[in-house]
């Protein structure tokens, strides 16, 4: 008995250690949020005072991709590791005989890995709070996000009660806190709305940018504002815990910035999931110079902010210009940090970038990394850089292709990240070596979603 009872106080003593060994992990993923629309990426007017805080006491990387230009596929890439085009989501989920018409599913099939799922398994409490749009509210038989991995959730732009948009950070306050008491490592979506459209302003912030001249750049700047405040109070918590030391928090977005393509008068509208709230007219984001913007794949529409902190772990105050880490990486990444043994026969299209988030290593990848979307081509004039249905990054070299490959575009990102110089024709070889990857790639494409994952909609 003395032995046994030894045993459980050894235990009892050990197990907070080896949970402090495995990081919470905080994940906010915000919706159209440009690389340019923070206060510490030198925005003029838009204050983002506690993301900015992220940056001092953290890592801002500079170079990290998400892998499509809009919502679901970037999302899809999150949550599973692989590219979105292996389960042929390569838009927007929207109403089923859109989904149809694309070639698409109707959601994320359940039996794809999840990461929530693989850390739920290893024991920790798992969360999301937010926008969900791995299926839409449209489908009303689509799976519930819980049935992915989570213990609990509160979401939009999925099936059942649609969660108010403003809500998200009470909830993860609420859950941090039942985490902590019942002392388990936790795992946080913080998936927010803004800047995505409909702008739902709030007076309090619509107030703070009073001296702002365009009702457009008072609407954007309030509702940045009040998303930062959110993150503000998960941060305090955090705090008030004793929990920021062994928290790792990251910042990102889904895709680029929405704009307008032509002219467009401010006015309302509503959207079945979130609400009345103001149009794509307030939409003012920016990209810090890159090219496009949300819906392309040149640097606009991927490349978006990424800032992690892990206070003592990763470096404060620091900007990483060099390490190219894609959104494929963030599940192989979390999982290492949790000491998740991945499933046999799981293999991830992105690398765990645990060495590069802690300052060990630069992460200039050798492993490729592809994009798929269904984009116009000839370019439209009033979207010069939506035309790009593939691409492809290894090494420091991007090719770019329209949909039948009839036209390519390659850029030196080592001395040319913001792709201003086309050097396709006097690369040819680079070119030519590239195309044969995306061709290999391609070749591994699924021809049309399988699986249980049409809703029955599709019968009628």
């Amino acid at each position: 008995m003395r032995i046994f009872l030894l045993g459980i106080t050894v235990l009892a003593l050990l197990t907070p250690a080896i949970q402090a060994e495995r990081p919470n992990i905080v994940f906010i993923f915000a919706d159209d949020w440009g690389w340019g629309d923070l206060g510490c990426h030198g925005h003029p007017y838009v204050k983002t005072p506690n993301i900015d805080r992220l940056a001092r006491e953290g890592t801002d990387f500079h170079r990290f991709t998400v892998a499509s230009g809009v919502c679901s596929p970037s999302r899809t890439a999150v949550m599973t590791g692989h590219f979105p085009a292996r389960y042929n989501i390569d838009g927007h989920f929207a109403w089923v005989p859109s989904n149809a018409k694309r070639n698409m599913p109707d959601w994320l099939s359940l039996e794809a890995p999840t990461l929530p799922r693989f850390l739920q398994q290893a024991g920790y409490a798992t969360a999301h709070f937010g926008k969900w749009h791995l299926a839409n509210n449209m489908i009303p038989d689509s799976p519930l996000p819980g049935e992915y991995g989570y213990d609990e959730y509160g979401a939009f732009n999925c099936a059942g009660e649609q969660m108010p948009v403003h809500e998200d950070a009470r909830n993860a306050v609420e859950f941090i806190e039942k985490s902590h008491r019942s002392d388990k490592p936790f795992f946080v979506n913080l998936w927010l709305h803004e800047p995505h459209t409909p702008f739902h302003t709030v007076p309090k912030y619509r107030w703070r940018f009073r001296h702002l001249e365009k009702e457009e750049d008072n609407i954007y700047a309030s509702v940045l504002s009040h998303a930062d405040d959110r993150i503000g109070e998960v941060l305090a918590t955090l705090d008030r815990l004793g929990l920021a030391e062994n928290t790792l928090v990251v910042f990102s977005s889904d895709n680029g910035p929405a704009r307008a393509a032509r002219p467009t008068e401010l006015a309302l509208m509503h959207d079945t999931a979130t609400g009345a709230g103001y149009g794509i007219a307030a939409a003012k984001g920016v990209t810090g110079g890159r090219n496009g913007y949300k819906s392309a794949l040149f640097e606009g529409g991927i490349g978006v902010p990424f800032i992690a902190r892990w206070p003592g772990k990763i470096a404060a105050g620091v900007i990483d210009d060099q390490s190219l880490i894609s959104a494929v990486d963030l599940l192989p990444t979390f999982c290492e940090l949790g000491k998740v043994k991945l499933p046999q026969g799981y293999r991830p299209d992105g690398v765990s970038q645990v060495s590069t988030l802690l300052g060990k290593s630069a992460a200039l990848r050798d492993k490729p990394l592809f994009w798929k979307m269904q984009s116009a081509w000839p370019a439209r004039q009033w979207q010069p850089f939506h035309w790009v249905s593939f691409a492809v990054v290894q090494g420091h070299w991007k090719l770019v292709c329209n949909k039948d490959g009839s036209h390519c575009e390659l850029f030196d990102l080592q001395t040319d990240p913001f792709e201003q110089q086309d050097v396709s024709s006097s690369e040819t070889e680079v070119v030519q070596r590239m195309q044969v990857l995306l061709a290999d790639w391609k070749a591994t494409l699924p021809a049309k979603p399988t699986g249980n994952v049409f809703s029955a909609e599709r019968k009628q």
